[in-house]
């Protein structure tokens, strides 16, 4: 038990889900959500997929970009009540390039424990495949939308040594990529800059 936290404070439990493959659920994941009194998901049709296939009863709510500050609220009023919640996003580990993080501050900020229950994450699971060194890396996550803007920040880590991670939409990847191309292959660097891209992770057409 944390010093100095109140005894009749619920719990905020971070947990990661699978990233494509159910079968990458943890024991431990799944007793968490099966005991905490409400489960905040990001998209709850897509969560109450995974639920279903481990027979997890558990109630939901919506927590995501657009009602986070109002649900966030909500959220540390019942955890202060004793109500112990799971945070899940729709794959991977919250937090990861989605809304979670205004949660957890909001929780410790209130000084309410906050516990990790580590499993899939994409940006790990991508790079420990990719051949690249894993020595030092960065996470970017989602690059912006804009040709402009994204070609500033590509611009701003061409220097960069470490192995980078993005995250992008199938729909705007080819974009991604010919940005990447031509911003990376001007800075005349020997020997050439290696990528990994990485595809439909952990499910039966991945690809890398």
């Amino acid at each position: 038990m944390d010093v100095g936290v109140n005894i009749t404070t619920g719990t905020l439990y971070i947990v990661s889900t699978p990233i494509g493959n159910l079968e990458d659920m943890t024991y431990r994941a799944v007793r968490v959500l099966t005991e905490v009194s409400v489960i905040a998901a990001e998209d709850t049709r897509h969560t109450r997929t995974l639920l279903a296939h481990y027979q997890i009863q558990t109630p939901l709510t919506s927590y995501h970009d657009f009602n986070k500050e109002e649900k966030a609220a909500a959220l540390i009023s019942r955890l202060k009540e004793g109500d112990s919640i799971a945070l899940v996003s729709d794959a991977g580990t919250p937090t990861i390039s989605d809304p979670g993080y205004f949660l957890i501050n909001q929780a410790i900020l209130a000084e309410i424990p906050v516990r990790p229950i580590p499993g899939p994450s994409a940006a790990i699971a991508a790079l420990s495949i990719s051949g690249l060194p894993t020595d030092r890396f960065a996470f970017e996550g989602f690059m912006p939308r804009k040709k402009g803007a994204r070609a500033k920040k590509l611009l701003a880590l061409a220097s960069d040594p470490r192995t980078l991670i993005f995250y992008e939409s199938p729909y705007r990847v080819l974009g991604l990529l010919q940005d990447i191309e031509a911003v990376f292959g001007k800075r005349g660097t020997s020997p050439a800059r290696q990528m990994a891209l990485c595809r439909e992770m952990t499910k039966k057409f991945e690809e890398v």
